[in-house]
């Protein structure tokens, strides 16, 4: 067994965005050997990072970057506007995210044949929308990435929204704690009241898809208006559905592996090195508190601008401050140095608990709502 040897069971790994993302958590057990097998076969290879991925040995070490898309597949067309950044520390056990804004403004590669397929500046999602073929914009959302941050990731993953409906059905609800009442923007108009409740599949998936209600002054002042928080509430999901998956004992029964990762079907897909089985991965993190993920907003505020004559809502990360904590991070993310980019920096460190995305500073004004 790759890495450290003779080690317990560790881990339920699952992925959700657009709703999605990576998350592990623990427990201890001996599984059999097909069941071994089984896990190991249970996700789908892909080819994801391209010259974004990082050297690896064969032994499973930290620290760890892991690059998670979150997909929706709509009318034979995917799309991606969930992109996080996880990242694992040499030791092993602890686990911080970071959540890349979909209206960051960034410089993309190849910004599709109304650009003539050159590159542009625009909204991050945008990357992802150059074509309804994934083969031609996952390579083009993981180059923007690449380009914006130098990050070079071990392990690739894409999971999309029937993967997350899967696995709250896995476990029934989770729960969720809107920080103030939001009503939905998907067509039914549900109210989700403020506080703590317990969430179904359509329900939670409804309400981390959330974005336009997070509009109030105080999600402004506060660092979660709009696109943050959205990422705050995926943050809560996260740790949510860990946590329902642990007290179901999941995290006492290795085996139970194999339920989380057949419930993806073929919604989840990885980029794992080869030299690393699947299972060593798990036992490898065993030693991971999920209540010590720390979630981590890249330093940006959002504003309007005039964009061909209209209004565009965006996100940017601006020269000065923001720019040099941005530069900062993605440089700790290499370095894994992220405990002292978190102690010198933050503002920009945020609470996926209950009343998620509250902040120590500003994440700038309520920008007008413009062109998506």
């Amino acid at each position: 067994m790759a890495g450290k040897s003779g080690a317990p069971w560790w881990a339920h790994l699952m992925m959700y965005a657009g709703g999605l993302t990576l998350v592990v958590a623990g427990g201890a057990a001996a599984a059999a050997q097909i069941a071994l097998d089984t896990a190991n076969n249970a996700v789908e290879s892909e080819e994801i990072l391209g010259d974004a991925q990082a050297e690896v040995v064969a032994d499973i070490q930290g620290p760890l970057n892991i690059l998670v898309l979150g997909v929706d597949k709509q009318g034979g067309s995917t799309r991606s506007d969930t992109m996080i950044m996880v990242h694992i520390n040499e030791d092993l056990t602890d686990v911080s995210m970071v959540s890349l804004p979909r209206d960051l403004w960034v410089d993309i590669p190849d910004c599709g044949p109304d650009w003539g397929n050159d590159p542009c500046e625009f909204k991050l999602n945008h990357a992802a929308s150059i074509s309804d073929d994934w083969e031609t914009t996952r390579p083009n959302v993981v180059n923007t990435i690449y380009d914006l941050t130098g990050v070079q990731f071990h392990i690739g993953a894409t999971v999309d929204f029937n993967g997350f409906l899967e696995l709250v059905d896995l476990v029934g609800e989770i729960e969720l704690c809107p920080w103030h009442e939001i009503t939905s923007h998907h067509g039914d108009n549900k109210v989700f009241p403020e506080g703590c409740a317990y969430y179904d599949k359509k329900d939670s998936l409804d309400l981390i898809r959330q974005r336009y209600g997070w509009n109030w002054d105080s999600d402004w002042e506060e660092g979660r208006g709009g696109d943050y928080g959205r990422q705050a509430m995926q943050q809560q999901a996260i740790r949510s559905l860990i946590t329902e998956l642990k007290a179901d004992g999941y995290h006492k029964d290795p085996t139970k592996l194999n339920d989380i990762l057949s419930g993806f079907g073929d919604s989840l897909t990885m980029q794992l090195p080869e030299e690393w089985a699947l299972t060593d991965l798990v036992v490898n993190l065993r030693d991971i508190n999920p209540d010590d993920i720390t979630s981590i907003q890249v330093p940006s505020t959002a504003e309007e601008i005039d964009y061909n004559g209209e209004p565009l809502s965006i996100v940017r990360t601006h020269e000065g401050e923001e720019q040099t904590a941005a530069d900062a991070l993605w440089e700790a993310l290499q370095t894994d140095t992220l405990d002292q980019w978190i102690a010198a920096n933050p503002k920009w460190v945020k609470d996926s608990g209950a009343g998620a995305g509250e902040t120590a500073g500003d994440a700038g004004e309520s920008p007008t709502a413009g062109t998506d």
